[in-house]
């Protein structure tokens, strides 16, 4: 088995000559060799899964592993009141930790939101209250226990905060105990920096921080919680090796970086984007049917990938499910999306979204637990333009968009097709069941009914 691993380097052992990439920092060089199977359970998962895309190093990290004394984590910052599905991936890492014995920590920023990550960005990422950060972070909470065991056990998951340890930092001490340790030489040429100044985008100090921010949350965690592990998307791969570092030059243990590679499907596109928008983690802002339906639209040549990332099943069932050709395919689909719902949003959410896609779909009928937006009864009274309507169902973002729609004979009324954009919905649009089912396309639909 052929493995890539990156060794860190201090400053002062770096030779340019020898480094043959650089993948987001520019202290590793990589090295590749034939390697037996890990030791470890917890990189044996990680491996055929899928997940391993860069690690410091691997031999200490399996070793650590075998013995079962890995205690690793992953950062969330609290901008937004939901966790997306790229988060989704790094919580079945903490999972997979969890389940082959060791510790994993969820790390809330409520203190790196308040500095912003410019992973990624061009531009400086909007400033938050406090308020809006304590309200996102009690929304995202509730997340992690769906996935995660939490307790006061050996193995079992704890949550914690870094604004314990952020918000209590002056200035000066955080000059003098950990900024010294940062060379802006180094910090220029990491990723997040270096592009952003290639664009000719403006970075702001704050922003600049935020790296210096992430090294000493690694540092804190060390000492606190006996942290060594820190995971992450392949973005934070620079970050993450600051941390390392930061802990070698401030006495921690040994600390090391797993990361895991951004999600993109099989035709190249960026996952977790939809055409409502992105696929959130929340019930109340992505429903349980919206997010079965789509798992059930995975392209083709992702199934198999997608099986071993998102769900919990047998890789002797995922290897059977992904060898399936033609029609066949749309089980596997079913099932990926039967499992990473149940998953998420428990079995029966998963058995109830697989019936509703089977009465709509396969047999052409009217499940109420399609998703329901009510107006007021008056207004259907009245009766409701179908452009405005398909917009408060949020089928559409604007009415010049659901033009286009009905011109392109993707709009349906009760499954009949739209072709006039004048018309109007009313009572007597009404099924039998009280409700009017509005569809775009095959695969998105609405029941609207009266309040």
């Amino acid at each position: 088995m052929k493995v890539t691993f990156y060794v860190i380097l201090a400053d002062e052992m770096i030779n340019p000559a020898r480094t043959t990439s650089r993948p987001n920092d520019a202290h590793v060089f990589i090295q590749e060799s034939s390697m037996p199977a890990h030791k470890s359970d917890f990189l044996n998962v990680m491996d055929e899964r899928g997940f391993i895309h860069q690690c410091s190093d691997v031999e200490g990290l399996d070793a650590l592993a075998a013995k079962r004394e890995v205690v690793a984590y992953v950062g969330y910052d609290c901008t937004a009141p939901s966790l997306h599905i790229g988060n989704f991936l790094s919580l079945m890492m903490l999972y997979w930790l969890q389940r082959t014995g060791n510790k994993p920590i969820t790390l809330m920023g409520g203190g790196t939101t308040m500095v912003g990550d410019p992973s990624g960005k061009d531009e400086t990422r909007a400033m938050r209250t406090v308020e809006e950060i304590e309200a996102n972070k009690a929304s995202i909470k509730g997340v992690f226990a769906k996935v995660l065991k939490f307790g006061d056990g050996q193995t079992d998951a704890i949550m914690v905060d870094n604004a314990d340890w952020l918000l209590k930092l002056g200035y000066i001490e955080m000059l003098r105990e950990v900024g010294r340790h940062f060379s802006v030489n180094r910090m220029l040429s990491m990723d997040s920096v270096r592009l952003r100044l290639e664009r000719e985008h403006e970075m702001s100090f704050i922003e600049f921080n935020y790296m210096v921010c992430q090294s000493y949350d690694y540092v804190q965690l060390a000492r606190r919680y006996g942290c060594n592990l820190q995971m992450g998307g392949s973005d934070q791969w620079g970050n993450i090796i600051n941390g390392v570092d930061l802990g070698r030059r401030m006495g921690t243990h040994q600390l090391y970086a797993l990361t895991t590679a951004l999600l993109t499907t099989a035709s190249g596109a960026k996952m977790g984007k939809t055409a409502q928008g992105a696929v959130w983690l929340n019930a109340n802002q992505f429903s349980p049917w919206d997010f079965w339906q789509y798992w059930r639209n995975t392209e083709d040549a992702d199934v198999g990938r997608f099986l071993k990332l998102f769900t919990t099943l047998p890789m002797d069932e995922i290897s059977r499910l992904e060898k399936l050709q033609g029609a066949e395919i749309n089980e596997a689909k079913k099932v990926l999306a039967n499992e990473a719902t149940a998953l998420l949003h428990g079995r029966e959410a998963a058995e109830k979204a697989e019936e509703t896609a089977r009465t709509t779909f396969e047999e052409g009928g009217l499940s109420q637990s399609l998703p329901t937006v009510e107006v007021p009864a008056a207004a259907l009274k009245d009766g409701i333009g179908i452009l405005s309507l398909f917009v408060t169902a949020g089928l559409a973002a604007s009415n010049s968009e659901a033009r286009r729609h009905v011109q392109g004979g993707a709009v349906r009324l009760n499954d009949v097709v739209v072709k006039d954009d004048r018309r109007t919905v009313a009572e007597a649009d009404l099924t039998a069941e009280g409700v009017t089912k509005l569809s775009l396309g095959r695969k998105r639909h609405v029941l609207v009914r009266p309040a």
